[in-house]
């Protein structure tokens, strides 16, 4: 916090930043704005998201584009069925003295856009899963920390599922929100096609590195009151079928619950809320506002929900 005189005025900093990086992206990416918005929550409050929506939606273009935003290292890797966790990680090679030398990986990177995560086998999925929840890798029985910030940013193709590895319940779990891209709208897709090919403009860096990490700081230690902490929780109980607490629609429709990790991001994500709100405490509407995106990948639904045309969101809204 030594760049601030004291935790207020970094906060004044963090509200100013975010829309400041808001009006930065937006020169490049329109019509995504509430995906932008969540993207950056989930980067100050240390989550990783998945991004799941079909081709040509410009999704390694938004990533792109917020790493220069952020002035943050930025490598992609593509997802194919014969990718090897060595090809991710890096591995161990001889050099010329006939010693073990270890080269890095395009995981060694602040943000690792993994694209198509699903069309890998488990046991690479698995590799890179693993860096997620320990910010480092194990090559050869030596352990190599990766720079941090570190944000692991998913894509998933919700069609042609034919030839994909699904994530398992506990490898999603680790995601902190689960993005759906949705098509833009119509004025939106009139502004892309009128920019036609126009040169893609130049991006202005508004944080760094140790900035996002002041931040990310900042965010932990902003104040929860108790009947906020309660709501939370209160709401993942209702996610959980055949529980004390469990609600109607959970009891028709939903199989499986969220675990307290869910709990957990929903007052991380409130506190940086608030925040960027131009707040200074969280209330129950900070955690309403990051709630789906957080609870949507750790609900399972039933048959009968799927039969009545009850979706995710739809779900969500009632335990609201």
């Amino acid at each position: 916090m030594s760049e601030f005189k004291d935790e207020v005025e970094a906060a004044k900093a963090l509200h100013q930043a975010f829309a400041d990086l808001k009006a930065e992206i937006s020169k490049v990416i329109v019509g995504q704005d509430e995906v932008v918005r969540l993207l950056l929550i989930s980067m100050f409050c240390e989550g990783h998201s998945l991004l799941v929506g079909v081709p040509g939606l410009a999704k390694t273009l938004l990533v792109k584009t917020i790493s220069s935003a952020l002035h943050l290292d930025f490598n992609r890797i593509q997802f194919t069925p014969d990718l090897m966790p060595s090809d991710i990680l890096g591995a161990e090679t001889l050099d010329k003295d006939r010693n073990f030398k270890f080269i890095k990986g395009p995981i060694f990177s602040n943000i690792v856009l993994a694209d198509e995560i699903n069309r890998t086998p488990p046991k690479t999925q698995a590799a890179l899963l693993e860096s997620m929840q320990e910010y480092a890798v194990t090559v050869g029985g030596k352990k190599w920390e990766l720079d941090k910030p570190f944000f692991v940013l998913a894509t998933q193709n919700p069609i042609e599922q034919e030839g994909t590895y699904p994530l398992p319940e506990a490898q999603l779990d680790r995601f902190m929100f689960m993005i759906s891209l949705d098509y833009p709208s119509y004025e939106s897709e009139l502004s892309i096609v009128k920019q036609g090919g126009a040169p893609i403009p130049e991006i202005k860096p508004i944080l760094d590195a140790k900035q996002i990490m002041v931040f990310q700081a900042l965010i932990s230690k902003v104040p929860v009151a108790d009947n906020v902490i309660e709501y939370a929780v209160n709401l993942v109980h209702k996610t959980r079928p055949n529980t004390e607490r469990a609600a109607n629609v959970t009891q028709s429709y939903l199989e499986w619950g969220a675990g307290p990790r869910a709990s957990q991001f929903l007052i991380k994500g409130a506190q940086c809320h608030a925040l960027i709100s131009g707040k200074y405490s969280p209330d129950i509407e900070d955690v309403k506002a990051v709630a789906e995106p957080i609870l949507k990948h750790r609900i399972i639904r039933n048959f009968k929900a799927e039969a009545d045309g009850m979706s995710m969101s739809k779900i969500i809204a009632e335990l609201l």
